[in-house]
C-alpha cells in the first residue's frame, strides 16, 4: 500500500461551486488529472450543469471551462494510504485544510460532496464553519453501479448556484 496525495485545488474568485471528491483514483494520480478514468461520469455530469460538453475539450480546457462556470474542484483527504482507487481501502487520511479554502472563496454559494465517503469527512470537518449550502451527490464513479441520467437528475441542482455567464 503506498501513500496517496491529491491535487491543487481548481479554484479562483469567481468560484461559487466547490465540488469536493474523497482522494483521486490510481488512472487520476498517473495522469496527473482529476476524474482521468474514462469510466467516470464526472466530466458528463459536471459539463450539464456547466452546459458545455466538457469531454470534448482538453484538460487544461476542461479547468478553465469550469472556473468560468463558477465551479472549482479539490478533496477531502490531503493524503492517504490506500491500495487500489476505492474509497473503502483509504487508510490513515490526513484531511485537506477546506475550511482554510473555503475562506478564500469570496463567491462560494455551495459546497458539494461527490459521493458518500466525501460527505462523511467533508461534513465533519465543515460542520459549522461555512454558510455554503452543503450537498451530497451521488458519486460519478463507477463504483456506483447506477445510470448516469440517474446521477444527473441529483446533479443538476448545482445549476442553481451558478449565475449564468455569456462565455459559457
Amino acid at each position: 500500500m503506498s501513500r496517496k496525495r491529491h491535487f491543487e485545488p481548481v479554484v479562483d474568485d469567481r468560484t461559487r461551486v466547490l465540488i469536493l471528491g474523497s482522494l483521486p483514483g490510481e488512472a487520476s494520480l498517473a495522469a496527473g488529472q482529476y476524474y482521468a478514468n474514462p469510466r467516470n461520469g464526472f466530466w458528463a455530469l459536471v459539463g450539464d450543469v456547466a452546459e458545455r460538453n466538457l469531454a470534448s475539450l482538453t484538460y487544461a480546457d476542461r479547468l478553465s471551462a469550469l472556473k468560468a462556470a463558477g465551479i472549482g474542484l479539490w478533496d477531502v483527504v490531503a493524503e492517504a494510504d490506500r491500495a487500489g482507487s476505492l474509497d473503502s481501502a483509504i487508510r490513515q487520511p490526513r484531511h485537506a485544510d477546506l475550511a482554510g479554502l473555503i475562506a478564500t472563496l469570496p463567491e462560494l454559494q455551495a459546497v458539494a460532496f461527490n459521493g458518500g465517503a466525501a460527505a462523511r469527512a467533508g461534513r465533519r470537518i465543515l460542520d459549522g464553519r461555512t454558510s455554503a449550502t452543503l450537498l451530497t451527490l451521488p458519486s460519478s464513479s463507477p463504483a456506483l453501479a447506477k445510470p448516469l441520467a440517474w446521477k444527473a437528475e441529483s446533479w443538476a441542482v448545482l445549476k442553481a448556484f451558478l449565475l449564468p455567464a455569456p462565455d459559457r
